[in-house]
Protein backbone atom coordinates (compact mmCIF):
# COMPACT_ATOMS: atom_id res chain seq x y z
CA UNK A 1 0.00 0.00 0.00
CA UNK A 2 2.61 2.09 1.06
CA UNK A 3 4.40 1.76 -2.82
CA UNK A 4 1.33 2.30 -3.89
CA UNK A 5 0.39 5.50 -2.16
CA UNK A 6 3.60 6.74 -2.92
CA UNK A 7 3.47 6.75 -6.94
CA UNK A 8 0.11 7.53 -6.75
CA UNK A 9 1.42 10.86 -5.21
CA UNK A 10 4.66 10.85 -7.41
CA UNK A 11 1.74 10.51 -10.44
CA UNK A 12 -0.03 13.62 -9.03
CA UNK A 13 2.72 15.92 -8.29
CA UNK A 14 4.18 14.81 -11.68
CA UNK A 15 0.70 15.73 -13.36
CA UNK A 16 0.31 19.36 -10.40
CA UNK A 17 3.80 20.22 -12.25
CA UNK A 18 2.60 19.59 -15.99
CA UNK A 19 -0.71 21.50 -15.08
CA UNK A 20 1.43 24.50 -13.83
CA UNK A 21 3.64 24.38 -16.39
CA UNK A 22 0.99 24.30 -18.87
CA UNK A 23 -0.70 27.03 -17.31
CA UNK A 24 2.13 28.96 -17.39
CA UNK A 25 3.23 28.52 -20.76
CA UNK A 26 -0.42 29.53 -21.56
CA UNK A 27 -0.04 32.74 -19.64
CA UNK A 28 3.18 32.86 -21.59
CA UNK A 29 1.08 32.62 -24.77
CA UNK A 30 -1.51 34.89 -24.36
CA UNK A 31 0.75 38.00 -22.95
CA UNK A 32 3.02 36.90 -26.42
CA UNK A 33 -0.57 37.14 -28.32
CA UNK A 34 -2.10 40.02 -26.19
CA UNK A 35 1.63 41.92 -26.92
CA UNK A 36 1.87 41.28 -30.31
CA UNK A 37 -2.25 42.87 -31.31
CA UNK A 38 -1.47 45.94 -28.77
CA UNK A 39 1.91 46.63 -30.31
CA UNK A 40 0.51 46.21 -33.89
CA UNK A 41 -2.75 48.50 -32.67
CA UNK A 42 -0.19 51.07 -31.92
CA UNK A 43 1.82 51.24 -34.33
CA UNK A 44 -1.06 51.60 -36.84
CA UNK A 45 -2.64 54.45 -34.79
CA UNK A 46 0.73 56.20 -34.50
CA UNK A 47 1.41 55.94 -38.16
CA UNK A 48 -1.09 58.24 -39.03
CA UNK A 49 1.47 61.04 -37.18
CA UNK A 50 4.90 58.88 -38.58
CA UNK A 51 5.15 58.75 -41.89
CA UNK A 52 7.40 56.17 -43.46
CA UNK A 53 10.02 58.84 -44.10
CA UNK A 54 9.59 60.27 -40.72
CA UNK A 55 12.57 59.44 -38.14
CA UNK A 56 10.78 58.29 -34.49
CA UNK A 57 12.84 58.95 -31.28
CA UNK A 58 11.41 57.28 -28.41
CA UNK A 59 12.45 58.13 -25.00
CA UNK A 60 13.22 55.50 -22.56
CA UNK A 61 11.60 52.86 -24.54
CA UNK A 62 10.33 49.93 -21.80
CA UNK A 63 10.23 47.19 -24.64
CA UNK A 64 11.70 46.81 -28.06
CA UNK A 65 7.97 45.64 -29.52
CA UNK A 66 7.32 49.21 -30.90
CA UNK A 67 10.59 50.32 -32.04
CA UNK A 68 10.97 46.53 -34.49
CA UNK A 69 7.28 47.93 -36.15
CA UNK A 70 8.95 50.93 -37.69
CA UNK A 71 11.63 51.17 -39.99
CA UNK A 72 13.33 54.28 -39.17
CA UNK A 73 13.43 54.41 -35.28
CA UNK A 74 16.12 55.20 -32.61
CA UNK A 75 15.76 54.53 -29.04
CA UNK A 76 17.12 57.29 -27.00
CA UNK A 77 17.89 56.43 -23.50
CA UNK A 78 17.32 59.71 -21.67
CA UNK A 79 16.30 63.07 -22.26
CA UNK A 80 19.87 64.38 -22.26
CA UNK A 81 20.94 62.71 -24.63
CA UNK A 82 18.76 64.47 -27.48
CA UNK A 83 21.35 67.25 -26.89
CA UNK A 84 24.43 64.73 -28.51
CA UNK A 85 21.89 62.79 -30.99
CA UNK A 86 21.85 63.64 -34.55
CA UNK A 87 17.76 63.94 -35.92
CA UNK A 88 15.74 65.57 -38.60
CA UNK A 89 14.40 68.54 -37.93
CA UNK A 90 10.87 67.35 -38.28
CA UNK A 91 11.49 63.82 -36.39
CA UNK A 92 9.04 62.66 -33.88
CA UNK A 93 9.95 62.15 -30.55
CA UNK A 94 7.61 59.61 -28.88
CA UNK A 95 6.64 59.00 -24.91
CA UNK A 96 4.91 55.52 -25.06
CA UNK A 97 4.08 55.49 -21.70
CA UNK A 98 6.65 57.52 -20.22
CA UNK A 99 4.45 60.19 -18.19
CA UNK A 100 2.92 56.86 -16.39
CA UNK A 101 6.94 56.42 -14.66
CA UNK A 102 8.36 59.74 -13.99
CA UNK A 103 8.64 60.76 -10.46
CA UNK A 104 8.57 64.54 -12.43
CA UNK A 105 6.85 64.71 -15.37
CA UNK A 106 7.40 68.62 -15.24
CA UNK A 107 10.90 68.89 -15.09
CA UNK A 108 11.11 66.36 -17.90
CA UNK A 109 8.70 67.82 -20.35
CA UNK A 110 11.00 71.02 -19.40
CA UNK A 111 14.35 69.56 -19.93
CA UNK A 112 13.24 67.91 -23.36
CA UNK A 113 11.38 71.25 -24.37
CA UNK A 114 15.30 73.22 -24.15
CA UNK A 115 16.74 70.48 -26.64
CA UNK A 116 13.64 70.95 -29.48
CA UNK A 117 14.41 72.85 -32.28
CA UNK A 118 10.85 73.81 -33.41
CA UNK A 119 10.03 71.46 -36.12
CA UNK A 120 9.68 68.65 -34.21
CA UNK A 121 6.51 66.59 -33.19
CA UNK A 122 6.03 65.35 -29.70
CA UNK A 123 3.94 62.32 -29.58
CA UNK A 124 2.40 61.09 -25.94
CA UNK A 125 0.96 57.46 -25.67
CA UNK A 126 -0.59 57.42 -22.12
CA UNK A 127 -3.36 55.28 -20.35
CA UNK A 128 -7.18 55.92 -19.60
CA UNK A 129 -7.54 55.83 -15.67
CA UNK A 130 -10.64 53.83 -15.93
CA UNK A 131 -8.22 51.14 -17.20
CA UNK A 132 -6.36 50.99 -13.87
CA UNK A 133 -8.11 48.13 -12.21
CA UNK A 134 -7.80 46.10 -15.21
CA UNK A 135 -4.13 46.86 -15.87
CA UNK A 136 -3.42 45.27 -12.36
CA UNK A 137 -5.04 42.57 -12.40
CA UNK A 138 -3.85 41.63 -16.48
CA UNK A 139 -0.50 41.76 -14.26
CA UNK A 140 -1.64 39.40 -11.45
CA UNK A 141 -2.98 37.02 -13.74
CA UNK A 142 0.41 36.74 -16.04
CA UNK A 143 -1.65 38.60 -18.80
CA UNK A 144 0.89 41.38 -18.63
CA UNK A 145 4.74 42.15 -17.68
CA UNK A 146 4.39 43.18 -14.35
CA UNK A 147 5.57 47.30 -14.81
CA UNK A 148 3.03 49.13 -12.18
CA UNK A 149 2.64 52.23 -13.59
CA UNK A 150 2.95 54.99 -10.81
CA UNK A 151 1.05 58.30 -12.46
CA UNK A 152 -2.38 57.94 -13.79
CA UNK A 153 -3.18 61.56 -15.32
CA UNK A 154 -6.16 62.76 -17.23
CA UNK A 155 -6.17 64.73 -20.18
CA UNK A 156 -6.38 68.18 -18.37
CA UNK A 157 -3.10 67.62 -16.23
CA UNK A 158 -1.33 66.54 -19.68
CA UNK A 159 -2.38 69.99 -20.80
CA UNK A 160 -1.43 71.23 -17.78
CA UNK A 161 2.36 69.78 -18.12
CA UNK A 162 2.32 71.06 -21.60
CA UNK A 163 1.96 74.38 -21.23
CA UNK A 164 4.05 74.95 -17.92
CA UNK A 165 7.33 73.44 -20.11
CA UNK A 166 6.48 75.67 -23.52
CA UNK A 167 4.45 72.75 -25.51
CA UNK A 168 1.25 73.11 -27.13
CA UNK A 169 -1.27 70.12 -28.32
CA UNK A 170 -2.53 70.69 -30.74
CA UNK A 171 -4.23 67.10 -31.35
CA UNK A 172 -5.75 63.75 -28.90
CA UNK A 173 -7.04 60.74 -30.40
CA UNK A 174 -8.28 57.75 -28.28
CA UNK A 175 -8.40 54.68 -29.18
CA UNK A 176 -8.63 50.91 -28.21
CA UNK A 177 -11.90 49.53 -26.49
CA UNK A 178 -10.15 45.94 -27.06
CA UNK A 179 -6.94 44.74 -26.33
CA UNK A 180 -7.57 41.29 -26.42
CA UNK A 181 -7.19 39.88 -29.97
CA UNK A 182 -10.54 38.73 -30.40
CA UNK A 183 -11.28 37.83 -33.77
CA UNK A 184 -14.14 40.04 -35.90
CA UNK A 185 -15.15 41.68 -32.14
CA UNK A 186 -11.93 43.45 -31.46
CA UNK A 187 -11.57 44.70 -35.06
CA UNK A 188 -15.31 46.07 -35.15
CA UNK A 189 -15.23 47.53 -31.46
CA UNK A 190 -11.53 49.24 -32.03
CA UNK A 191 -11.75 49.99 -35.72
CA UNK A 192 -15.60 51.38 -36.04
CA UNK A 193 -17.17 52.21 -32.33
CA UNK A 194 -14.02 53.35 -30.30
CA UNK A 195 -13.39 56.77 -32.41
CA UNK A 196 -17.28 57.38 -31.53
CA UNK A 197 -18.26 60.10 -29.38
CA UNK A 198 -19.95 58.08 -26.50
CA UNK A 199 -17.91 54.46 -27.03
CA UNK A 200 -14.08 56.86 -27.06
CA UNK A 201 -14.72 57.43 -23.24
CA UNK A 202 -14.01 54.06 -22.59
CA UNK A 203 -10.84 53.65 -24.89
CA UNK A 204 -7.55 52.33 -23.35
CA UNK A 205 -5.11 54.37 -24.98
CA UNK A 206 -4.79 58.15 -25.67
CA UNK A 207 -2.18 59.73 -28.34
CA UNK A 208 -1.29 63.50 -27.98
CA UNK A 209 0.74 64.99 -30.50
CA UNK A 210 2.00 68.51 -29.26
CA UNK A 211 4.17 70.97 -30.87
CA UNK A 212 7.32 73.04 -29.20
CA UNK A 213 6.35 76.66 -28.33
CA UNK A 214 8.88 79.20 -30.46
CA UNK A 215 8.81 82.65 -29.67
CA UNK A 216 7.29 85.08 -32.24
CA UNK A 217 9.95 85.67 -35.31
CA UNK A 218 11.59 89.31 -35.52
CA UNK A 219 12.25 89.06 -39.25
CA UNK A 220 8.98 89.69 -41.69
CA UNK A 221 9.24 87.00 -44.01
CA UNK A 222 8.00 87.84 -47.34
CA UNK A 223 4.34 86.01 -48.73
CA UNK A 224 3.60 84.31 -52.26
CA UNK A 225 -0.31 85.45 -52.75
CA UNK A 226 -1.86 82.15 -55.46
CA UNK A 227 -4.59 83.87 -57.06
CA UNK A 228 -6.39 81.18 -59.33
CA UNK A 229 -8.75 83.10 -61.69
CA UNK A 230 -11.37 81.16 -63.81
CA UNK A 231 -13.63 83.70 -65.38
CA UNK A 232 -12.65 86.33 -63.57
CA UNK A 233 -11.39 89.42 -66.06
CA UNK A 234 -13.28 91.91 -63.77
CA UNK A 235 -11.74 91.17 -60.78
CA UNK A 236 -8.08 91.33 -61.70
CA UNK A 237 -7.29 95.08 -61.34
CA UNK A 238 -8.72 95.10 -58.05
CA UNK A 239 -6.90 92.52 -56.89
CA UNK A 240 -3.46 94.59 -57.67
CA UNK A 241 -4.78 97.23 -56.36
CA UNK A 242 -6.24 96.02 -52.84
CA UNK A 243 -3.91 93.57 -52.19
CA UNK A 244 -1.63 94.39 -49.26
CA UNK A 245 2.12 94.59 -48.90
CA UNK A 246 3.23 92.55 -45.88
CA UNK A 247 6.55 91.36 -46.53
CA UNK A 248 9.21 93.22 -48.13
CA UNK A 249 9.18 90.93 -51.38
CA UNK A 250 5.98 89.83 -51.85
CA UNK A 251 4.55 88.48 -55.09
CA UNK A 252 1.06 87.18 -56.59
CA UNK A 253 0.91 84.72 -58.46
CA UNK A 254 -2.30 84.01 -60.64
CA UNK A 255 -2.99 81.15 -62.22
CA UNK A 256 -5.38 81.74 -65.31
CA UNK A 257 -7.36 77.94 -65.61
CA UNK A 258 -9.56 77.59 -68.92
CA UNK A 259 -11.61 80.53 -68.99
CA UNK A 260 -14.40 81.40 -70.89
CA UNK A 261 -13.90 84.52 -71.14
CA UNK A 262 -10.68 86.97 -71.47
CA UNK A 263 -9.17 86.41 -68.43
CA UNK A 264 -5.80 85.57 -69.36
CA UNK A 265 -5.69 88.64 -71.51
CA UNK A 266 -6.70 90.91 -68.75
CA UNK A 267 -4.06 89.23 -66.45
CA UNK A 268 -1.41 89.86 -69.58
CA UNK A 269 -2.47 93.72 -69.68
CA UNK A 270 -2.33 93.92 -65.99
CA UNK A 271 1.18 92.40 -65.87
CA UNK A 272 2.48 94.86 -68.03
CA UNK A 273 0.66 97.66 -66.93
CA UNK A 274 1.76 97.31 -63.37
CA UNK A 275 3.98 99.45 -61.48
CA UNK A 276 3.19 98.29 -57.65
CA UNK A 277 5.70 97.11 -55.09
CA UNK A 278 4.50 93.56 -55.84
CA UNK A 279 6.35 90.87 -58.17
CA UNK A 280 4.06 89.64 -60.22
CA UNK A 281 4.30 85.79 -61.88
CA UNK A 282 1.74 84.64 -64.47
CA UNK A 283 1.10 81.18 -65.74
CA UNK A 284 -1.94 79.13 -67.31
CA UNK A 285 -2.04 75.76 -65.67
CA UNK A 286 -2.47 72.55 -68.06
CA UNK A 287 -4.79 70.52 -65.96
CA UNK A 288 -8.14 71.38 -64.73
CA UNK A 289 -9.72 72.52 -61.40
CA UNK A 290 -9.14 75.03 -58.64
CA UNK A 291 -6.61 72.46 -57.14
CA UNK A 292 -4.23 71.95 -59.68
CA UNK A 293 -4.00 75.81 -59.97
CA UNK A 294 -3.62 76.29 -56.42
CA UNK A 295 -0.43 73.52 -56.78
CA UNK A 296 0.81 75.08 -59.96
CA UNK A 297 0.73 78.21 -57.59
CA UNK A 298 3.09 76.96 -54.72
CA UNK A 299 5.47 75.32 -57.36
CA UNK A 300 6.16 78.51 -58.29
CA UNK A 301 6.12 80.68 -55.62
CA UNK A 302 9.86 81.67 -54.04
CA UNK A 303 8.45 83.33 -50.59
CA UNK A 304 8.51 81.40 -47.03
CA UNK A 305 4.51 81.91 -46.91
CA UNK A 306 2.36 80.90 -48.98
CA UNK A 307 -1.76 81.97 -48.99
CA UNK A 308 -4.19 81.19 -51.19
CA UNK A 309 -6.56 84.69 -52.46
CA UNK A 310 -9.93 83.16 -54.48
CA UNK A 311 -10.44 85.47 -56.80
CA UNK A 312 -13.76 86.43 -56.88
CA UNK A 313 -13.28 88.81 -54.00
CA UNK A 314 -15.40 87.71 -51.81
CA UNK A 315 -12.87 87.28 -49.13
CA UNK A 316 -11.48 90.77 -48.93
CA UNK A 317 -7.42 91.00 -50.30
CA UNK A 318 -6.89 93.64 -47.13
CA UNK A 319 -7.66 90.57 -44.52
CA UNK A 320 -4.67 88.72 -45.49
CA UNK A 321 -2.57 90.91 -43.08
CA UNK A 322 -4.70 88.98 -40.04
CA UNK A 323 -3.68 85.49 -41.26
CA UNK A 324 0.32 86.70 -42.07
CA UNK A 325 0.43 87.98 -38.10
CA UNK A 326 -0.78 84.58 -36.97
CA UNK A 327 1.39 82.68 -39.41
CA UNK A 328 4.67 84.95 -38.28
CA UNK A 329 3.45 85.17 -34.87
CA UNK A 330 3.91 81.44 -34.14
CA UNK A 331 -0.33 81.31 -33.24
CA UNK A 332 -0.49 78.99 -35.68
CA UNK A 333 1.15 77.08 -38.19
CA UNK A 334 -1.92 76.57 -41.12
CA UNK A 335 -4.66 78.95 -40.47
CA UNK A 336 -7.91 78.71 -42.33
CA UNK A 337 -10.42 80.97 -42.85
CA UNK A 338 -14.26 81.01 -41.77
CA UNK A 339 -17.01 82.83 -43.23
CA UNK A 340 -19.15 81.91 -41.08
CA UNK A 341 -18.61 84.53 -37.62
CA UNK A 342 -19.20 88.02 -39.22
CA UNK A 343 -22.79 89.02 -40.71
CA UNK A 344 -22.44 88.30 -44.58
CA UNK A 345 -23.01 90.72 -47.36
CA UNK A 346 -26.95 89.82 -48.65
CA UNK A 347 -26.70 87.28 -51.32
CA UNK A 348 -22.97 86.15 -50.45
CA UNK A 349 -23.93 82.79 -49.37
CA UNK A 350 -26.99 80.86 -50.10
CA UNK A 351 -29.34 79.33 -47.71
CA UNK A 352 -28.43 75.75 -48.75
CA UNK A 353 -24.99 76.29 -48.82
CA UNK A 354 -24.50 77.38 -45.67
CA UNK A 355 -26.22 74.24 -44.23
CA UNK A 356 -23.68 72.19 -46.32
CA UNK A 357 -20.54 74.47 -45.19
CA UNK A 358 -22.08 73.79 -41.29
CA UNK A 359 -22.27 69.99 -42.18
CA UNK A 360 -19.27 69.75 -43.56
CA UNK A 361 -17.22 72.14 -40.70
CA UNK A 362 -18.77 69.60 -37.97
CA UNK A 363 -17.97 66.38 -40.04
CA UNK A 364 -14.00 67.40 -40.88
CA UNK A 365 -13.47 68.38 -37.03
CA UNK A 366 -15.14 65.09 -36.02
CA UNK A 367 -12.28 63.16 -38.30
CA UNK A 368 -9.57 65.72 -38.44
CA UNK A 369 -9.42 66.18 -35.25
CA UNK A 370 -9.39 69.79 -34.44
CA UNK A 371 -12.16 72.65 -34.75
CA UNK A 372 -13.20 73.79 -37.97
CA UNK A 373 -16.11 76.31 -38.66
CA UNK A 374 -15.88 76.73 -42.04
CA UNK A 375 -13.93 74.22 -44.08
CA UNK A 376 -14.86 75.95 -47.35
CA UNK A 377 -13.62 78.88 -47.14
CA UNK A 378 -10.61 79.38 -49.81
CA UNK A 379 -8.56 81.98 -47.93
CA UNK A 380 -5.30 79.29 -46.35
CA UNK A 381 -2.63 79.81 -45.35
CA UNK A 382 0.80 77.79 -44.35
CA UNK A 383 4.54 78.33 -44.45
CA UNK A 384 6.46 77.12 -47.88
CA UNK A 385 8.37 74.43 -45.85
CA UNK A 386 5.41 72.99 -44.43
CA UNK A 387 3.96 72.94 -47.76
CA UNK A 388 7.05 70.97 -49.25
CA UNK A 389 6.75 68.28 -46.51
CA UNK A 390 2.75 68.52 -47.16
CA UNK A 391 2.95 67.58 -51.40
CA UNK A 392 5.79 65.01 -50.38
CA UNK A 393 3.03 62.44 -48.58
CA UNK A 394 -0.13 63.78 -50.55
CA UNK A 395 -1.21 60.22 -52.26
CA UNK A 396 -1.51 59.01 -48.57
CA UNK A 397 -5.34 61.03 -48.89
CA UNK A 398 -5.74 60.45 -52.81
CA UNK A 399 -5.38 63.28 -55.24
CA UNK A 400 -8.73 63.93 -56.65
CA UNK A 401 -9.45 67.04 -54.40
CA UNK A 402 -10.39 69.66 -57.15
CA UNK A 403 -10.66 72.50 -54.66
CA UNK A 404 -7.00 72.35 -53.18
CA UNK A 405 -7.98 72.97 -49.75
CA UNK A 406 -8.67 69.80 -48.52
CA UNK A 407 -5.46 67.78 -48.97
CA UNK A 408 -3.87 71.10 -47.48
CA UNK A 409 -6.64 70.60 -44.22
CA UNK A 410 -5.74 66.71 -44.41
CA UNK A 411 -1.68 67.22 -44.57
CA UNK A 412 -2.11 69.37 -42.15
CA UNK A 413 -3.60 67.44 -39.53
CA UNK A 414 -1.70 64.72 -40.39
CA UNK A 415 1.13 66.44 -39.91
CA UNK A 416 0.36 67.57 -36.16
CA UNK A 417 0.50 71.18 -37.53
CA UNK A 418 -1.19 73.89 -35.21
CA UNK A 419 -4.45 74.86 -37.38
CA UNK A 420 -6.11 78.28 -36.25
CA UNK A 421 -9.29 79.85 -38.16
CA UNK A 422 -9.61 83.63 -38.79
CA UNK A 423 -13.08 85.41 -39.28
CA UNK A 424 -13.06 86.97 -42.52
CA UNK A 425 -15.67 89.28 -43.97
CA UNK A 426 -18.04 87.80 -46.82
CA UNK A 427 -19.05 89.76 -49.49
CA UNK A 428 -20.96 89.48 -52.71
CA UNK A 429 -19.45 88.91 -55.77
CA UNK A 430 -19.92 92.36 -57.77
CA UNK A 431 -18.60 90.22 -60.94
CA UNK A 432 -19.25 86.96 -62.74
CA UNK A 433 -21.11 84.09 -61.14
CA UNK A 434 -19.55 81.16 -59.38
CA UNK A 435 -17.42 78.03 -60.72
CA UNK A 436 -19.07 76.00 -58.03
CA UNK A 437 -21.48 72.88 -59.24
CA UNK A 438 -23.54 72.60 -55.57
CA UNK A 439 -24.34 69.37 -55.75
CA UNK A 440 -21.66 67.39 -57.93
CA UNK A 441 -19.21 69.23 -55.80
CA UNK A 442 -20.95 68.46 -52.48
CA UNK A 443 -20.96 64.62 -53.58
CA UNK A 444 -16.99 64.90 -54.07
CA UNK A 445 -16.74 66.61 -50.89
CA UNK A 446 -18.67 63.53 -48.83
CA UNK A 447 -16.63 60.94 -50.90
CA UNK A 448 -13.16 63.00 -49.70
CA UNK A 449 -14.95 62.96 -46.62
CA UNK A 450 -15.39 59.12 -46.14
CA UNK A 451 -11.73 58.56 -47.48
CA UNK A 452 -10.45 60.96 -44.80
CA UNK A 453 -12.65 59.13 -41.86
CA UNK A 454 -11.01 55.75 -43.28
CA UNK A 455 -7.85 56.91 -42.66
CA UNK A 456 -7.51 59.28 -40.22
CA UNK A 457 -10.52 57.79 -38.12
CA UNK A 458 -11.61 54.57 -38.51
CA UNK A 459 -8.17 53.21 -38.70
CA UNK A 460 -7.47 49.24 -39.18
CA UNK A 461 -4.09 47.65 -38.86
CA UNK A 462 -3.84 47.20 -42.49
CA UNK A 463 -2.83 51.37 -43.03
CA UNK A 464 -0.17 51.00 -41.05
CA UNK A 465 2.87 52.34 -43.08
CA UNK A 466 0.80 54.00 -45.92
CA UNK A 467 1.68 56.35 -48.06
Amino acid sequence: MNVSGETDDRHHTIYLTRASDDASALAKTSESAMRRYFYDALASYLSLYVRPEDEILEIDPRSADLGRRFSNYKAVARVAELMTTERDPAACILLNGTVHYERDIQEMLTQLRRFLGGGERVLFVYYSMLWQPLARLAAKLGLRSRSPEQNWIAHQDLENFCHLADLEIVRRDMKLLCPLPVPFLANFLNRYLAPLPFFRLFTMVNIAVARPLNPAREARPSVSVIVPARNEAGNIDSILARCPMMGTRDEIIFVEGNSTDDTWNKIQEAARAYDGPHRLVIAQQKGKGKGNAVRLGFDLASNDVLMILDADLTTPPEELPKFYEAIIGNKAEFVNGSRLVYPMEKQAMRFFNILANKFFAIAFSFVLGQRFKDTLCGTKVLSRAHYKRLAATRKFFGDFDPFGDFDLLFGAARMGLKIVEIPVHYCERTYGTTNIQRWRHGLILLRMLVFAARRMKFLGQETRHTR
